[in-house]
């Protein structure tokens, strides 16, 4: 069985790797107003990038109510950040916005919508991207 917070290894092509691993963190001590979060950290020979994932209003963390690693938005579109294939989005993503490589903290709700998107249209072949819903 699997430590739960150990270090995984995703192969992004044949020279890039990462190490990643993902935390829940709670808030600071009570009444400091700090949220909870996930965060998914990925190393690549050098200091951490962490992708931050902070509770707030239209953005929840598992915190208890479902499994731990998961976030959603509340509208239906939620990402394991446990699953090896939600990180390589979420890693792709970033790679393509220039936040990787890259050192310190990463707002990971500024991935959220377009890997949670691109994660749904792969699960559903045959439907184009932007396809406006039938009558």
């Amino acid at each position: 069985m699997r430590k739960d917070h150990a270090l995984r290894r995703l192969v992004v092509d044949g020279t890039t790797a990462y190490l990643w691993s993902v935390r829940h963190r709670h808030g600071g001590r009570p009444g400091d107003g700090e949220p909870c979060r996930e965060v998914l950290t990925l190393y690549q020979g050098g200091p951490a990038t962490r992708l931050v994932f902070r509770a707030g209003e239209g953005r929840y963390v598992a915190d208890g109510h479902w499994y731990s690693g998961c976030v959603t938005d509340g509208r239906g579109n939620l990402l394991n950040l446990r699953e090896p294939g939600v990180v390589r989005a979420l890693v792709d993503e970033a790679r393509r916005r220039g936040l990787l490589p890259g050192t310190g903290e990463v707002d990971g709700w500024e991935l959220f919508e377009a890997v949670a998107v691109s994660r749904a249209a792969a699960a559903t072949p045959g439907v184009p991207r932007g396809c406006p819903p039938g009558p």
